[in-house]
């Protein structure tokens, strides 16, 4: 009975703690921050939190999912620093800041912490008889979803607490503000869904018997259908760019269902297209024409329709010529042609650099004298470190869900020689096992044709040594066969 007394001595404490925050009144009124500095603790605050829920919950998640014994002290840490964190933005001095979503937002990230803890706890004592056992099923399940949402939800509030910080995304400029966080996590998200799909993700995408850009079409025909009715106000003028954001959204609707059909076949084994890289193309092209105000704000922009619309080129030519419409090279996403990372890569830097370019940003960027070359390379280095984190998380999965991935090869020096025969073999090899892959199953003919061909091209790789040894060895072996032969006439 005393953990759950502590509980409730804890939730209790924490609701307090909220109601006693205060520091609203010292705001100068129609502002959304005072004119003082951010001071120290506040500082760490910041650093803290992001340190937590942006790397620590994370990267103990993913412990979680693989079963590590490490999963418990990390999520500890991560907890303790939080919480930590947690009272240090309410006892912060110097600016202070009118009532705002971050601090709203935060009492429920901090409940839905607080829920996840004790969920881990209780799973901890391993109480498996009467209700308990009956109940277990369910508890496990749902740490796993709420441990899988912290870091959607944890991304959600550092957003609202930059936003708040600033006093941005208010009045008149909360619906611009909106558009370009919504789109450009959008973004980042499909860039880190991209990844994981080509890292871990391929056995999972052979189990649901579609290809991935039934997918992709299905989300980009939402989003279009979302648009179309929304991004004007029906029965007003058309005003701005209504018109270019509502035709977009017939755009993505229309291929979105396209994409949809010509991801089957006829006989409805699953087929890859490039629809869903044609709409990326075509988005950042809309995007790169829009017009602005600052001269900041149009490079910003045309930069990020320039990265989108070669993170759409890059893709197209990724599913047409560099894996010629398969599914991947290798099932476990152990070995990736290299060119596969620029598409989700390309999708990152294009969702920074959109979250980056609302007007009040862009103003405060111009009046502080900052250039556009110096921000877009800020904002790709923010890529790049995003990048890493991602597929350091991947890795960390990988090597436990794959652990035959990370045995060495001691045929790799021949392979490398060989790259395209390679591919064309282990495309092969699954094709023997799974004949239904991303409709290309291959026919015994085609099979045997490859291999007569993947062994013509070995030869030539073969030394003239292996090659004198085993004709030596050949014409033993005919030599044993002629006197056995002799032995059974006589």
């Amino acid at each position: 009975m005393s953990f759950p007394r502590h509980f409730l001595a804890l939730a209790a404490f924490l609701a307090v703690q909220v109601s006693a925050h205060g520091g609203h009144e010292d705001v100068p009124e129609g502002e959304a921050v005072s004119e003082e500095p951010i001071d120290s603790v506040l500082w760490i605050h910041i650093l803290i939190m992001g340190a937590a829920f942006g790397v620590i919950f994370p990267f103990g998640m993913v412990l979680g999912i693989i079963r590590s014994r490490w999963h418990v002290p990390v999520q500890v840490v991560g907890t303790v620093a939080a919480v930590l964190a947690y009272f240090m933005g309410h006892a912060h001095k110097g600016r202070q800041f009118a009532e705002n979503i971050h601090a709203q937002f935060a009492n429920s990230l901090m409940l839905l912490l607080i829920i996840q803890v004790a969920l881990g706890a209780y799973l901890k004592l391993h109480l498996e008889k009467g209700i308990n056992g009956r109940a277990r099923r369910y508890f496990v399940l749902a740490h796993g979803v709420l441990g899988k949402a912290m870091p959607v939800v944890s991304w959600v509030q550092m957003l609202f607490g930059g936003i708040t910080m600033l006093g941005f995304c208010r009045g008149e400029h909360t619906m611009q503000c909106l558009a370009h966080f919504i789109m450009g996590s959008a973004f980042i998200g499909y860039g880190i869904l991209m990844t994981i799909l080509l890292l871990v993700g391929q056995f999972w995408l052979r189990r649901t018997g579609r290809s991935q850009e039934f997918f992709d079409s299905l989300i980009i025909a939402a989003w279009g259908l979302v648009n179309t009715f929304t991004e004007h106000r029906w029965g007003g003028p058309w005003v701005r760019n209504d018109m270019e954001h509502t035709t977009m959204g017939v755009v993505w609707l229309c291929a979105g269902l396209l994409g949809m059909l010509l991801s089957r076949k006829r006989n409805g084994q699953p087929k890859r297209n490039i629809i869903p890289g044609i709409v990326i193309l075509l988005t950042g092209y809309g995007m790169s024409a829009h017009p602005q105000e600052l001269h900041l704000s149009t490079m910003v922009h045309e930069m990020f329709g320039y990265t989108l619309m070669a993170a759409g080129l890059t893709r197209i030519i990724e599913i047409s010529f560099v894996l010629s419409d398969r599914s991947t090279f290798s099932m476990d996403g152990s070995d990736p042609h290299s060119f596969q990372y620029v598409p989700p890569f390309l999708l990152y830097a294009s969702g920074f650099l959109f979250m980056g370019a609302t007007e009040e940003q862009m103003q405060l960027l111009t009046n502080a004298g900052v250039t556009h070359v110096s921000y877009i390379l800020m904002l790709y280095s923010i890529s790049f470190f995003l990048f890493l984190f991602v597929n350091l998380l991947l890795h960390v999965y990988a090597v436990h869900a794959f652990p035959e991935s990370t045995k060495r090869d001691t045929n790799q020096g021949l392979r490398n020689k060989s790259r395209r025969t390679d591919s064309i073999s282990s495309y092969t090899d699954i094709n023997d096992s799974l004949p239904a892959t991303n409709g290309h199953a291959r026919s015994q003919s085609e099979t045997r044709r490859i291999r007569d061909a993947e062994a013509f091209e070995l030869e030539g790789l073969i030394s003239e040594d292996d090659e004198d040894h085993h004709h030596h060895a050949r014409k033993e072996a005919d030599d044993d066969d002629k006197e056995e032969g002799l032995a059974r006439t006589a």
